[in-house]
């Protein structure tokens, strides 16, 4: 499994990083995550088009690069290490994975493409008001007629589902859960952001009413192809958060080597030391477990299920453990809006849910592994 990564992989860490500190610094996620849309439009567009980060994991023949998960993990991790708002995640992760494994040729070749050029952005509406991950979970129905397919139903904590133009949204038909592909301005589609801990994030609740659907793929086929990207996703999300863990680690350690009291560095106390070296060790495993799942993913082995669920559970907890631990680090400062410490331990605390907490992964690995 996963040794180190090549020179090629290491170059593009340092590209993405570079022009990630200049278009995402502080400030400028501070601006974004008071707006309603949550991205710059300019640097989405540059993203794929200068970069070509969109598409980088999507095969040359629907206009990707043809890079694998190893490449796109690499950038996953830069992105949470600088709590970048933009709809990638959504995009890219959710809904080009799923369009990747829906088995839909027609599909693919119609949205792929304006996914790695920057033009579309897609997301997966997967959850509903229960908040559930898992089969059962998905109830709205889907209805067919001479006219075609119509969805009903509400759907609850969708990824940028207030800005996507492309909406995937799993339904029940007679045959089971199957895959639709929803245009956002469609007749019956409502849609209002939700209220959330983490604005760096943005979550919509999506109503559909009698609104004009396409299936994806087989009909019935909707879950397997879910339950692949649903690991996938837990893969992606373990890298984001791997970052963002060494992004608070750091933070803290550049804290504890400048702020002075009792005419010493703080960092200099044996009590902080022991604490700091707690949190290293944290994320470090959470770095080893992300880079072999992304592995996993990446060779798509027999691995991937358990990686996946290992990785997402030891990271949500590495990631809250680094971020809680950098606002102890800054003292009464920690608490202050001035200070981003509280921008990572909500992203932290919002990234532990998402597609399942630890406990749930725990459960899921055991299954998995067969204990």
């Amino acid at each position: 499994m996963f040794g180190a990564f090549t020179e090629d992989q290491e170059q593009l860490r340092e590209l993405v990083r570079d022009y990630l500190r200049d278009k995402s610094p502080e400030p400028e996620v501070r601006r974004l995550m008071a707006t309603e849309e949550g991205y710059d439009p300019a640097v989405w567009q540059q993203m794929a088009r200068e970069i070509g980060l969109q598409g980088l994991a999507i095969p040359e023949q629907y206009g990707g690069q043809g890079a694998g998960w190893v490449e796109l993990g690499i950038v996953l991790e830069e992105m949470g290490r600088v709590l970048l708002c933009a709809p990638f995640f959504s995009t890219v992760v959710l809904a080009a994975t799923t369009l990747l494994e829906s088995g839909d040729e027609e599909a693919k070749r119609e949205y792929l493409p304006a996914i790695a050029d920057g033009s579309l952005i897609a997301t997966v509406a997967l959850t509903e008001e229960q908040g559930r991950w898992d089969e059962a979970g998905i109830s709205i129905p889907a209805t067919h007629s001479p006219e075609g397919w119509t969805l009903s139903g509400s759907k609850h904590f969708v990824l940028d589902g207030a800005t996507a133009q492309l909406l995937i949204v799993p339904a029940r038909t007679a045959s089971g859960v199957s895959l639709f592909a929803v245009d956002a301005t469609a007749p019956g589609v409502s849609r209002r952001p939700s209220v959330t801990l983490d604005e760096t994030r943005k979550l919509a609740v999506v109503e559909l009413d009698g609104t004009p659907a396409r299936l994806l793929g087989a009909e019935g086929g909707g879950w397997p192809v879910l339950r692949r990207v649903l690991d996938f996703a837990a893969v992606g999300l373990a890298a984001e958060q791997a970052g963002g863990a060494q992004a608070a680690l750091e933070m803290s350690v550049e804290y504890l080597n400048t702020r002075v009291q009792f005419g010493q560095v703080i960092g200099a106390f044996q009590a902080l030391k022991h604490m700091a070296a707690d949190v290293l060790i944290e994320v470090e495993s959470a770095k080893s477990a992300a880079y072999y799942a992304i592995e996993a993913a990446a060779e798509d082995n027999d691995e991937l299920p358990a990686a996946a669920s290992l990785a997402k559970s030891y990271c949500s907890e590495a990631f809250v453990t680094a971020a809680h631990q950098n606002i102890q680090f800054h003292g009464g400062m920690g608490f202050t809006w001035e200070v981003p410490a509280h921008l990572y331990f909500k992203r932290a605390r919002s990234s532990e849910v998402l597609f399942g907490d630890a406990s749930a992964h725990r459960e899921a690995l055991a299954q998995r592994i067969g204990i």
